[in-house]
């Protein structure tokens, strides 16, 4: 039997971004990575593998027939906000506002449960989990336990398991689930994002590999906008377009083919360690506490 992995896909467009956002420039189309989501399901579908997709409410509003497509292909459905603003700059009204508007308007638009949330560039405060609770999400994706890397990641969390939303931050309701991105173990670094362009499809299938040999299914996120030609817009850093394109398509499709069992962020959770079993909800794999309002990646990152 393969060893399983979930590919996650932050449904957001390019344009939505922090960097295009914050960009002195602006792009000459709109609606950039709708055809990387279509070249995404046709993929999955290629390989009978099953995926997460984190979309924005706002895509659905806009381009339903493209969300609609992917919930009949099979995939879960989750949140990656309403407008894919980043939850820390925004007061508690404004942050429930996006959590609960995003849910209703992606149930309403594909008729299919939405249990699962990531914040935009993996950032989220102190309420994070108690929010998510009320608003009827049963788990979160939003822990990036990378290293700290100024102005990328703070590298405040070190978990690398399934584990009770307790275990990240005090207060978080029962029943809450946090299922983090897997980062290169020794490394620290994520294994997909900018980095699997940067370094290429070998190292993001050799950190596969060695968390299955751990007994961890790996976490991998990527953005639909990434498998397009990107327009070239003034102020966005050139290390958000590299290797985007062709490039990626082909790299996406060395990782599909890597003989891991692709399956959903549901699947894996509701295959892992009951919350109840142990103290700590599975195997010690390092501390995590509810500290302060924090930020995985910088404004003008992706996520």
């Amino acid at each position: 039997m393969s060893d399983r992995a979930v590919l996650s896909v932050d449904f957001e467009l390019f344009e939505q971004t922090p960097a295009c956002r914050s960009a002195a420039g602006e792009p000459d189309r709109r609606g950039v990575g709708l055809e990387g989501a279509a070249f995404l399901r046709e993929s999955l579908a290629a390989e009978g593998a099953r995926a997460t997709w984190f979309v924005v409410g706002r895509v659905a509003e806009r381009h339903p027939e493209p969300v609609q497509a992917v919930a009949a292909g099979g995939h879960e459905i989750g949140s990656h906000g309403h407008t894919h603003v980043v939850l820390t700059e925004l007061d508690a009204a404004a942050r429930r506002a996006e959590l609960a508007d995003s849910r209703a308007t992606l149930r309403r638009v594909t008729g299919a449960p939405v249990d699962g949330f990531r914040a935009p560039v993996f950032a989220f405060g102190r309420d994070h989990f108690a929010e998510l609770g009320a608003a009827g999400y049963s788990y979160d994706s939003s822990v990036l336990p990378s290293r700290a890397i100024p102005g990328w990641y703070d590298g405040d969390y070190d978990r690398h398991r399934p584990v009770p939303a307790a275990r990240i931050q005090d207060g978080a309701p029962d029943g809450l689930a946090e299922l983090p991105v897997s980062v290169l173990p020794g490394v620290g670094l994520p294994l997909t994002g900018a980095w699997l362009r940067f370094f290429g499809p070998r190292y993001t299938v050799l950190g596969m590999r060695w968390l299955a040999r751990k007994g961890i299914a790996p976490v991998l996120y990527v953005h639909p906008w990434e498998f397009v030609d990107l327009p070239a817009v003034d102020g966005v850093p050139r290390r958000v377009s590299v290797r985007t394109g062709e490039w990626m398509r082909r790299a996406l499709e060395r990782v599909l083919s890597s003989g891991f069992e692709f399956t959903t962020a549901g699947a894996v959770l509701d295959d892992a360690l009951s919350w109840t079993s142990t103290e700590d909800g599975g195997p010690p794999d390092g501390d995590a506490g509810g500290g302060p309002e924090r930020g995985a990646l910088s404004g003008d990152g992706e996520g």
